[in-house]
């Protein structure tokens, strides 16, 4: 017997994963509400390869059940997380708009689904999680062993640290998504095992997409648990681990979604924070800002009273807002002529990495100066501890952003930049360093501890800076002349 959600309204469907829960599963069917199953579209019933009867027990259960029930069984085994890549392909293959993950065991209790369900529905969500720890004694009192709640706890505490979330568990089974938001992320890429739980959290954290929490009772009943205790552990926290410096520049991390735009770091310790401040210890003139991305920075100069003009080689949205002029051209090729001359002030910031042939750019930047003029410049520091280690212990590769981005064609220390400044016709009018950008990991957040650690971090980083400029700087900084 099957049946279809009424015309119009959002199609649910529910994905349960199932490994030998042959003793479990028509229960923890069976538990679903009345009103749940008269409204779901479809169900499908994914067996990993069980090494017992679950998937006849699924197939007899399908011939007397009022649920649309699909079974499917996996030849090989995929692991947990490749048990739910392919039913969220079959989901998002089938059209659905919700999908909900029920674990075959039972653990999860069937009868809360439709609170899962309903932020998603109701469009306040792109996905729910149930959490067992919303009430406070609750997951104890559900029989939680306490060493797997310690651990959750610790755990969680941990990677909302990391990650800058507020969620009250992270190691719940039970959750609800949006199809179309799933579809957005690159599942693919994720683990089979475990840890894709926690994977799938941040590729939604990094996509911006809202995540709800609904409490949840807790249940441990006979079931057996396959789940590796330590190893989990491990998976998960190096899953943070590696996001967090993907997010700082270390490592290869895409965050999808991220917008193209070279991100601002207004704070005094940042090299944009040094670069306004040159700029707003000089006079009001013209500025012209090679390589400004959304203008981000160029606005801020311009509050200062600059005249500010652009030139990037894509025009980002609002970019002719904020500036008073922009022109799109290709930097390698040098400046356009439509770029003009006589400019107080030329910013160059994270520029002349990025082109093949930097010496010919300064030159170009040098001809449209005025008399007197300056350009202020900021290069990443290839001395600094984090590539030199890389290349010390035969690791080199290109990161997503920082020193060894992907994109830089040319790498500079201190001694390699200054002797370009000198062939290039330049002098150094004053020179600057600053440490790993910490302030950006917090972007919005005004107190608590994390907050204060990072701080803490950033003192050190600025203590170690100064003590060994050509070691600890991040970006090296320039006020320039002509010879």
């Amino acid at each position: 017997m099957t049946q279809t959600a009424a015309a119009g309204s959002p199609r649910v469907g529910v994905l349960v994963v199932a490994y030998n829960a042959a003793t479990t599963l028509v229960e923890t069917l069976d538990r679903l509400p009345a009103s749940f199953r008269a409204e779901v579209d479809h169900v499908l019933l994914a067996d990993d390869s069980s090494q017992d009867d679950t998937y006849a027990i699924g197939l007899a259960y399908r011939e007397t059940t009022d649920l649309p029930l699909t079974v499917v069984r996996h030849e090989k085994n995929l692991g947990y997380g490749g048990n739910q890549k392919a039913g969220y392909r079959w989901a998002i293959g089938h059209g659905l708009d919700v999908v909900v993950l029920l674990h075959g065991d039972g653990q999860y209790a069937p009868e809360v689904i439709e609170e899962l369900v309903r932020p998603l529905t109701q469009g306040r969500a792109d996905a729910v999680f149930g959490s067992r720890m919303m009430v406070r004694g609750q997951a104890l009192k559900g029989g939680m062993p306490v060493y797997k709640y310690v651990g959750n706890r610790i755990l969680t505490t941990f990677q909302n640290a990391m990650t800058g979330a507020r969620l009250s568990e992270w190691h719940s089974g039970y959750r609800a998504y949006r199809v179309d938001a799933l579809a957005d992320l690159a599942l693919d890429t994720y683990s089979d095992d475990f840890d894709f739980d926690t994977e799938i959290i941040l590729g939604l954290l990094d996509a911006g997409k809202r995540v709800e929490e609904v409490p949840i009772p807790t249940y441990y009943g006979d079931e057996i648990c396959y789940v590796n205790g330590m190893a989990y552990a491990r998976d998960v926290a190096r899953d943070v681990l590696r996001h967090r410096a993907g997010r700082m520049g270390f490592g290869a991390h895409r965050t999808p979604g991220a917008p193209d735009a070279y991100e601002l770091k207004p704070s005094p310790h940042s090299s944009h924070g040094r670069l306004l401040a040159w700029l707003d210890a000089a006079p009001a003139g013209r500025v012209l800002d090679v390589g400004c991305s959304d203008g981000a920075f160029g606005a801020l100069a311009r509050r200062a009273g600059h005249e500010v003009v652009g030139v990037d080689l894509v025009k980002h949205d609002g970019v002719g807002e904020r500036l008073d002029g922009f022109v799109e051209a290709d930097l390698g090729r040098g400046l356009p002529d439509a770029v003009g001359a006589g400019y107080d002030r030329v910013v160059a910031a994270d520029v002349l990495e990025h082109v093949a042939d930097p010496e010919s750019l300064l030159r170009d930047i040098t001809a449209r100066l005025a008399d007197g003029g300056e350009i202020l410049v900021s290069v990443p520091n290839f001395g600094h501890w984090y590539p030199r280690g890389r290349t010390a212990v035969g690791r080199f590769d290109y990161d997503s952003r920082g020193p060894l981005d992907e994109g830089h064609l040319r790498f500079f220390t201190r001694r390699s930049f200054e002797r370009l400044v000198a062939r290039s016709g330049l002098t150094v009018l004053e020179r600057d360093v600053v440490g790993v950008p910490v302030d950006v990991l917090d972007r919005g957040r005004t107190g608590g501890r994390r907050v204060d650690v990072l701080r803490a971090v950033g003192a050190a980083d600025r203590a170690a800076v100064r003590g060994w400029p050509t070691l600890f700087g991040y970006q090296l900084l320039y006020r320039l002349g002509p010879a």
